[in-house]
């Protein structure tokens, strides 16, 4: 069994709607059914006992070791706690090559699940060892590195709940809920428009004291201290008992409290300069530690932190009670559990040794023996709910300190008896303020009911009812996709919409390009959808990137499917028949919203056939308002859009919206066909987005086809009085659709300039000879700049070929040219013009070729 060609499919795609690890996996004849090899199925199971049972591949109810290679990669990621559920094999037309796919929530942990799996195979076929535990182990670990924390975790489950999208920027915390410029991003508990002044105040816990006492927030006495001595004589000026703590820490790091002796204090202080310069010392206030969770200027949480403590039993010793209570499956190494392994560190032995006690002493039977003098849990310590029991003045309080230094979300420490009264009646104090506070004490405290934390902060960023999300089109189709895409995008800015858009030559935002060459893949589009200037995105949506990763949003507003040719690809990644390529280009379709709209080409039936796979409403267009589909579909109240006596018609029920064809220039007052079909759909889509119909007239009336505009797609240009059209038409169909076009605009002799893409089927470049035979009187051929794995000379044989039947069809012969270059192809058609000739050049490199035919033409 040989794994290859191994893809992270990063969104919903030909599968599933689940990320998903895709392999082209190819078997032997004898692991193309495994009842072939004996024992295998014994051993495999014996190896791994929870991987489920197999099911037969194909028509010969075989069952083949890709098959077993998908389960135990869904199984082994399943067993060590991913939240997995899809997979699937596949038989290619190759014998024995399949497609395996397998469900992901973390791709690394996907790829290493295929790859432990495909060790397991091998175990099983070669009769070796696998160790299950120590597989099993590795993708744990690997997944509590890479997946978000608890408290980041909590956040995006909480925006997921509400339908709103979210992206993982890094590979830590940073997270973007929303698009365009309706994003929000957070880093752990911090939200993006936290200010870098309010984070340093609440890092310096002198100047925050400050302004908290100006808030009326009760704090404790003390000030920052110059070296030790300094910090006994403050000691003694607020009195005794006393704090010492680095001025900028946090998590409790270097904090000694309740210090009542001067040696303590020295040794308090060595350890406090092991995390800063600047050391503050204030006095101790006796009682429980509060942490208190503001968020938005709302007080969502309350708990009580216990610092980390055993339970004498009178048989163990100190040292043996931390290492049972850190077996508890909650407490980790790290934040991704709900609590943190005590640590038996110096610190754990100086806090001992004030108990008067030793890490082997065995206290008595339930005697309680405190590790740490702070109660973070990041040290140990313990958390219990409190929320229910805080006094509406200590709330007040809270929410106080978290707006005076400036936080959206605000971990104030409280130190008092209780927060069931008024601190300032118990004589406690706010001794610290929070920003990034954790969340693990709220979601999941040790003790009492988790609280809504990560909803609290989602409420914070978006109102109720918003779900961060911007309009966004995906344009899909054999031909007219580019035009298409132009087109809605044009349409949106005439609402107003600030429009991000990408195609086959460029990502563009305002109009303004961004990036060139073919970026109608999913990367393109998650550019977009990053970008904060953004308020509504246009995605052509070619079959490639969805293959290669699916695509690059969860859900769209509007899907358009154009049309499904028999040029498109087919041959490549396994995509053979018109019903392949049908299936695939369905995916934008599948993942309309359930508010959306997908509009699809009636006069197509394939395409017409997706309508059953949209879960939001559909919009048929075609020329032939008559159409059985199209009145049916217009009978039961739902939209159309087609043309009669001269006019687009967007119709649903008795409305009626009329456009003339006359005030399209795009389509040259109805006569150029395939330009007619992508105005129907372009304006089928706007309607669907929402675009207003003032606005849809006003952009139909400005669009054109000219280089600028559209490039590449039918630009016309006028060269010693013949006419000159450039056009990015690179298979059958639409060189079909461009010869229908031509043959309606007179011309004493047309030529055409074409090459051929490499990545087509032979017979597909044999066609499109045949096609350009038949309706052109000179005929260039030229080489382009990438053959795409074919030979020198290989396409424009292929394309000569073609031409030698079609003149047999004609009964006559044309004029050819082998040209080796796009600019020489031009350049021979150009010479050979004259006045009242028609010349198409069916343009590879796009921006070169038309910089250098605009150039030409005007030299005259």
């Amino acid at each position: 069994m040989e794994v290859t060609r191994i893809r992270a499919l990063r969104g919903p795609n030909l599968w599933s709607h689940n990320t998903s690890i895709e392999a082209i996996v190819t078997c032997t004849s004898d692991e193309c059914c495994i009842s072939k090899l004996p024992h295998f199925e014994e051993r495999i199971r014996a190896r791994f006992p929870a991987i489920i049972p197999f099911q037969p591949i194909g028509h010969d109810d075989a069952i083949p070791m890709a098959h077993v290679l998908e389960i135990a990669a869904l199984c082994l990621q399943a067993e060590a706690g991913c939240p997995v559920t899809f997979s699937r094999t596949t038989q290619t037309v190759e014998t024995g090559v399949f497609q395996v796919v397998v469900e992901y929530t973390e791709e690394a942990v996907g790829r290493l699940g295929l790859e432990l799996a495909e060790q397991l195979c091998r175990a099983a076929l070669d009769d070796a060892p696998f160790e299950l535990t120590a597989a099993l182990t590795q993708l744990r670990d690997l997944d509590e590195d890479v997946r978000l924390g608890p408290s980041t975790g909590a956040i995006v489950k909480a925006a997921v709940a509400r339908n709103i999208p979210y992206r993982r920027l890094t590979n830590g915390s940073l997270v973007m809920f929303g698009w365009g410029s309706k994003q929000r991003r957070i880093q752990a508990a911090e939200m993006d428009r936290s200010s870098a002044i309010a984070e340093a105040i609440a890092q310096n816990k002198e100047l925050t004291k400050k302004l908290l006492n100006a808030a009326g927030v009760p704090v404790p006495l003390g000030r920052a201290v110059e070296d030790a001595d300094d910090a006994w004589k403050v000691a003694n000026e607020v009195g005794m008992p006393v704090v010492l703590k680095p001025k900028d820490g946090n998590q409790g790091k270097g904090v000694t409290v309740n210090i009542t002796s001067r040696s303590q204090l020295e040794a308090a202080y060595a350890t406090a300069s092991e995390f800063g310069r600047d050391i503050l010392v204030e006095k101790y206030i006796p009682g429980h530690d509060f942490r208190l969770l503001v968020i938005g200027g709302k007080l969502v949480a309350a708990a009580r932190r216990d610092p980390p403590q055993v339970i004498g039993d009178g048989k163990q010793t100190v040292r043996a009670l931390v290492e049972e209570v850190n077996r508890d499956p909650r407490r980790g190494s790290g934040h991704a559990t709900s609590l943190t392994k005590i640590r038996f560190d110096d610190i754990a032995l100086a806090t001992l040794a004030k108990q008067g006690l030793l890490a082997d002493s065995v206290p008595p039977k339930g005697q309680r023996v405190v590790l740490r003098d702070n109660a973070n849990l990041s040290t140990g310590g313990s958390a219990t709910d409190v929320t229910d029991d805080v006094h509406p003045e200590v709330a007040e309080r809270a929410i106080a300190a978290a707006e005076m230094v400036g936080l959206d979300i605000c971990g104030v420490d409280l130190v008092c008896d209780s927060v069931l009264k008024p601190i300032e009646e118990q004589g406690g104090g706010v001794v610290e303020v929070n920003a990034a506070p954790g969340l693990r004490m709220h979601l999941s405290p040790s003790y009492g009911k988790g609280r809504l934390v990560g909803e609290a902060i989602i409420s914070a960023m978006f109102e109720e009812g918003e779900d961060g999300r911007i309009p966004v089109v995906a344009v899909t189709g054999t031909n007219g996709k580019t035009t298409t895409v132009r087109l809605i995008a044009h349409l949106l800015r005439q609402s107003g919409l600030r429009v991000g858009m990408t195609n086959t030559d460029g990502v563009y935002v305002e109009g303004k390009r961004l990036d060139t060459g073919d970026c109608a893949g999913p990367r393109s589009a998650r550019n977009v959808l990053l970008h904060p200037d953004v308020d509504a995105a246009v995605f052509e949506t070619a079959r490639g990137g969805v293959l290669r990763e699916g695509l690059a949003f969860d859900r769209c507003q509007v899907a358009v499917v154009t049309n499904i040719g028999s040029g498109d690809h087919l041959g490549l990644n396994y995509i053979t028949t018109i019903e392949d390529l049908a299936v695939l280009k369905r995916v934008i379709v599948q993942n309309v919203a359930d508010s959306g709209v997908a509009v699809l080409n009636a006069a197509d039936p394939i395409v017409a056939g997706m309508a059953e796979n949209c879960r939001g409403s559909v919009t048929f267009f075609a020329a032939d308002g008559k159409h059985p589909l199209m009145t049916t579909h217009r009978a039961q109240g739902h939209r159309v859009v087609y043309i009669e006596n001269g006019h687009l018609v967007a119709a649903q029920g008795k409305t009626q919206h009329k456009v003339p064809l006359t005030e399209v220039p795009l389509t040259h007052n109805g006569t150029i066909g395939f330009q007619v079909e992508n105005v129907m759909a372009s304006v089928a889509g706007a309607w669907g987005a929402g675009v207003e119909w003032e606005h849809i007239r006003a952009g139909l009336k400005t669009f054109d086809s000219d280089s600028g505009t559209a490039p590449g797609r039918f630009n016309l240009f006028k060269y010693r009085g013949a006419t000159v059209i450039a056009d990015y038409g690179h298979n059958p169909d639409a060189i079909a659709a461009l010869t229908r076009a031509i043959e309606t605009m007179p011309a004493k002799r047309r030529s055409i300039v074409i090459s051929g893409a490499g990545d087509r089927r032979d017979e597909d470049i044999r066609v499109q000879g045949k096609m350009v035979g038949e309706a052109f009187d000179h005929v260039v051929l030229y080489q382009d700049q990438c053959q795409r794995g074919r030979e020198d000379g290989e396409v424009i044989g292929l394309l000569r070929e073609g031409l030698k039947e079609s003149s047999l069809t004609r009964g006559q012969t044309r004029e050819v040219d082998e040209i080796t270059g796009e600019f020489k192809a031009i350049d021979t058609a150009l010479n050979k013009l004259a006045e009242g000739d028609l010349c198409l050049v069916l343009v590879d490199q796009i921006d070169e070729a038309l910089e250098y035919l605009i150039k030409r033409i005007a030299e005259g």
